[in-house]
C-alpha cells in the first residue's frame, strides 16, 4: 500500500511539473499583450519596454521559465499584472467560494442519487423507472450553462425569488469568509448555482449506484440473505446498497476534483466569485501570472482528488493493488 502511495505521489508531481510548463508555453504563445490593459496606444515604445521590464517579460523564454519554475518550487506564484495583488492571496480569496459551491451541490447530488438509484432498483421496471432514468440522462447531457440560464429566467428574472448573481447584494459587507458563511444573503446568491450543478451532477450516481445494485442483487451473499427470510427492503437497503456504494464513493472524489475545474461555467453564467470566474478574467486581460496560477490550483485539486480515489479504492478494494502489483 506504502508502495502504491509513493508511485501515485510520483505522478501526481510530474503531472503537475507538466501542466505548469504547458500553461507557461501555451500563455506566451497566445494573443494578446498584458501592456495593452494599462498602456493606451499613443504611449511611446519606450514607456512599453519599461512596463515589459517591470513584469519580467523583456528577458528570454527560457530565462522566464526557470524563473518561474524556481518561484513555485517556493510557492510563490508571482504578481498579478492587473490587480497588483499577490496572485496566492487572490486564489486564496477565490477558492473557498468554489469549494463551497462545489460541496453543497455534489452533496446534495449525490445524496439524492444514491437514495434514487437504490429505489429505482429495488422497483426495477415501474413507471417511475421510465420516467426518471431519461429524466437524468437529459440534465446530465444538457450543457450547464443551458441549465444555468433556465434557472435564471425561470426563477430570476421572471419570478423573482433569486439574485441574478454575485455572492452578497449590493452594499452588504463580505467580511471575513467565515462571516459570509453565516450569512443568509451569501446563501441566498448560492442557491441558482449549487442547483444547478447539483442538477447535472445527478445523473451520474443516480445511474451507477442503480447499475451497481442491479449486479450486486444477483451475488451469493445477496441470495443468502434472502433465503433467511429478510425483508425485500432489508435485503436491499441494509445489503446491496452497502455493497453497491464502492464506484459511487470513487466518483464522488473524482467528481469533486472535475468540478473544481468545470465551474468555470456556471461560475461565469452567475458571476461566482470562485476560482472559474478568476481564471476566465485573467485569461482574458491576458494576466500570465493569476491565469497560470488558477490553472496550476485546479489540476493540482483534480490529481489529488483522481490520486485519492485510487487509494481508497484501493484501501477499500485490496483486490485491485494485487493486481496493479501483477
Amino acid at each position: 500500500m506504502i508502495r502504491h502511495a509513493l508511485g501515485r505521489l510520483g505522478h501526481l508531481v510530474l503531472v503537475l511539473w507538466v501542466v505548469a510548463s504547458l500553461t507557461f508555453v501555451l500563455f506566451r504563445l497566445m494573443p494578446g499583450d498584458p501592456t495593452l490593459n494599462f498602456l493606451s496606444p499613443n504611449f511611446s515604445e519606450e514607456t512599453r519596454a519599461a512596463l515589459l521590464k517591470s513584469f519580467g517579460l523583456d528577458k528570454p523564454l527560457w530565462d522566464q521559465y526557470l524563473i518561474y519554475m524556481s518561484n513555485l518550487l517556493h510557492g510563490d506564484f508571482g504578481m498579478s499584472f492587473l490587480q497588483g495583488k499577490s496572485v496566492a492571496a487572490l486564489l486564496a480569496d477565490a477558492l473557498p467560494n468554489t469549494i463551497i459551491l462545489t460541496l453543497v451541490s455534489l452533496c446534495v447530488a449525490y445524496a439524492f442519487g444514491i437514495v434514487a438509484g437504490a429505489f429505482l432498483a429495488f422497483r426495477r421496471g415501474g413507471v417511475i423507472e421510465a420516467a426518471a432514468i431519461p429524466s437524468a440522462l437529459a440534465t446530465r447531457s444538457a450543457p450547464e450553462f443551458w441549465l444555468g440560464m433556465l434557472l435564471l429566467a425561470a426563477l430570476s428574472f421572471q419570478a423573482g425569488w433569486f439574485p441574478t448573481g454575485g455572492a452578497l447584494s449590493p452594499g452588504q459587507d463580505p467580511g471575513s469568509f467565515g462571516s459570509r458563511l453565516i450569512s443568509g444573503d451569501y446563501w441566498w446568491h448560492l442557491a441558482l448555482p449549487a442547483l444547478t450543478l447539483m442538477l447535472y451532477s445527478q445523473g451520474l450516481p443516480l445511474l451507477l449506484m442503480r447499475a451497481t445494485m442491479l449486479e450486486v442483487m444477483n451475488d451469493e451473499f445477496i441470495v443468502m440473505a434472502r433465503m433467511k427470510g429478510l425483508s425485500r427492503w432489508s435485503v436491499v437497503m441494509r445489503h446491496a446498497a452497502r455493497n453497491a456504494l464502492l464506484p459511487v464513493v470513487t466518483a464522488f472524489a473524482l467528481g469533486f476534483g472535475a468540478s473544481i475545474g468545470g465551474n468555470v461555467v456556471v461560475e461565469t453564467v452567475f458571476a461566482w466569485p470562485g476560482i472559474g470566474r478568476v481564471l476566465v478574467q485573467a485569461v482574458q486581460s491576458a494576466d500570465y501570472p493569476l491565469a497560470q496560477g488558477a490553472f496550476i490550483l485546479i489540476a493540482t485539486v483534480l490529481v489529488t482528488m483522481n490520486s485519492l480515489a485510487d487509494l481508497v479504492y484501493s484501501a477499500l478494494d485490496p483486490r485491485v493493488s494485487v493486481r496493479a502489483r501483477r
